[in-house]
């Protein structure tokens, strides 16, 4: 697939390999080509999904001279490349190739291959050195197997004592959790205990399944935060969570956790049960050892969820002009399919997706989760696109990331890709201006200058659906107009750009630090004071 950033084409492999487990593979020439590719590949090491990466290098004998883009790729992807190697003989090829897709798939991580442009013409049997060492190239064959050992006796014994001598038992699970929905499920009703998701594995468990109570962080839910405090044992499925003042305090819960790496249990908090185990069988193998609980701290929570998705669905409120980023996000989600997958960039719009999103029969949810990368949410839904042709891919991306690489809509026109674009348009660098805010300090350098873009005609001119929207009584028109183009569609919706994106559960130094950041002359104060009332009337309404 022919794309016109190699970032973009990193972050389509990335996104490919997200949603089909497969290997996502991209390609760029020597130098800045290849140095283009690190974002999108970055994104794919931190979380864990295989991707090869295969770059061109200058010819072997102008190697060290200075020459034209001469970039030493395999020292420059060194941090990045579980395997990483400049091949430097024809015989090489079929054994490094081998190794490189293993490596990536096995270990879920990047791998990268990098070709010197006169290995690239040689001939494929060419011998041309004499062989001194006792050893032959590898021949390597394109099989793979991969051993699915089964959990300990002996850890899920631990593990079971622990959760059965619990009153007060939280679950939380991640993206290695994604393909054990069932197990979750039944784990949870056994103990009797509620389920938080990290943000990239949110599609573990349906959003009102009754046993979740939404996510966990800054973007998270006000009861996962609470039962976190709360709780006297955590089991971990698939997740090394890295916001570690969101976990437990030391000392006061015991934690299991069931990992397929090994060198990711006990990374946040001191683990007294680990099981290295895919987080199926590890489940599995724990079900039947759980005596069950009495369901009344689920039951609490089940109550806080209940208040909790009553107030977000107050937020979703057509009336508010300028547009709600809530309302947009609940436009989205009422009229998605039921099997759609919903893509993201990170900022702002992390939080409203998050909040808004509903997770509902076969949807699925990605972005960029370890990395927290701007523009991914575009190109990710090329990529998941061609995987999954017959499916609704919708990218939910702000004005700030789909400006920096909207030059890949054309590629979803040219390869008749059908995606939707949703843009929530405030006109600024909306996470960044709440970071400063939080921090105590006044907004600075985040917003650009009126009036908003209009990346609506950039659709058009693509030969694209293009809508752009102003009003509130406009949004849902458009959203349902684009949804049903056969075509790839944008809509472009200017956003209140002073709407905060508040934690879950506010703390007392984060509003001392709002009030400090006001105090000391935060511009667009009257706007933002009135937006944060506004949104206390709606909830308190609910």
């Amino acid at each position: 697939m022919l794309v016109h950033h190699e970032e973009a084409a990193a972050f389509m492999a990335t996104g490919y390999a997200k949603a089909t487990g497969k290997l996502g593979v991209c390609a760029a020439t020597s130098g800045p080509g290849a140095i283009h590719l690190l974002n999108g590949l970055y994104d794919a090491k931190l979380d864990h999904v295989p991707v090869l990466a295969i770059t061109g290098m200058q010819e072997t004998s102008v190697l060290g001279t200075r020459y034209q883009q001469e970039v030493h790729l395999d020292r420059l992807y060194e941090d990045v490349a579980d395997y990483n190697l400049m091949v430097t003989n024809p015989q090489q090829l079929p054994g490094v190739v081998d190794l490189a897709v293993r490596n990536a798939l096995v270990k879920k991580t990047v791998s990268h291959l990098t070709f010197p442009n006169d290995i690239q013409v040689a001939a494929m049997g060419e011998d041309p050195y004499r062989h001194p060492s006792p050893g032959l190239p590898l021949n390597g064959r394109p099989n793979l197997d991969r051993p699915h050992l089964p959990p300990g006796e002996d850890e899920l014994g631990a593990a079971a004592e622990l959760l059965n001598a619990a009153r007060r038992p939280v679950i939380l699970v991640g993206a290695g959790a994604l393909h054990a929905r069932d197990e979750v499920i039944a784990v949870a009703e056994k103990l009797g205990a509620p389920v938080v998701k990290t943000l990239s594995g949110k599609a573990v468990v349906p959003d009102e399944h009754p046993v979740t109570i939404g996510g966990l962080g800054l973007l998270g839910t006000r009861p996962s935060e609470e039962a976190m405090e709360e709780c006297d044992a955590l089991l971990m499925v698939g997740t090394s969570f890295p916001y570690s003042k969101y976990l437990p305090e030391p000392g006061q819960a015991r934690v299991a956790q069931i990992d397929s790496d090994p060198s990711l249990i006990g990374l946040r908090l001191p683990v007294e049960a680990p099981i290295a185990a895919d987080a199926k069988r590890g489940l599995r193998g724990l079900l039947p050892l759980l005596r069950g609980g009495d369901g009344s701290f689920l039951a609490k929570y089940r109550k806080e969820m209940d208040d909790w998705r009553a107030e977000m669905r107050s937020l979703r409120d057509e009336r508010r002009d300028p547009i709600a980023p809530q309302y947009l996000m609940g436009v989205v989600d009422d009229l998605a399919a039921d099997d759609a997958i919903l893509t993201c960039d990170s900022g702002t719009i992390a939080t409203w997706s998050a909040r808004q999103w509903t997770i509902r029969g076969d949807r699925r949810y990605y972005l960029s989760g370890n990395l927290a990368t701007m523009a991914p949410g575009l190109p990710y839904a090329i990529g998941i696109q061609h995987a999954f042709p017959g499916r609704q891919v919708i990218a939910f991306v702000g004005d700030g990331g789909f400006a920096m690489l909207m030059a890949e809509f054309l590629t979803a026109v040219r390869h008749e890709l059908p995606i939707k674009v949703i843009v929530n348009n405030n006109n600024s660098y909306g996470q960044i201006l709440w970071e400063q805010i939080i921090l105590g300090y006044p907004e600075y350098a985040v917003r650009h200058r009126q009036p908003e873009a209009d990346f609506a005609s950039w659709a058009r001119g693509c030969g694209a659906y293009g809508a752009k929207v102003t009003r509130p009584g406009d949004v849902a028109g458009a959203v349902r107009d684009a949804l049903a183009h056969s075509g790839p569609a944008l809509v472009d919706v200017d956003v209140n750009p002073n709407e905060p994106p508040m934690p879950g559960k506010v703390k007392y130094e984060q509003a001392k630090y709002f009030t400090e950041a006001f105090l000391r002359g935060q511009p667009h104060k009257v706007a933002t004071v009135a937006t944060v009332v506004r949104d206390k009337i709606s909830e308190l309404r609910a």
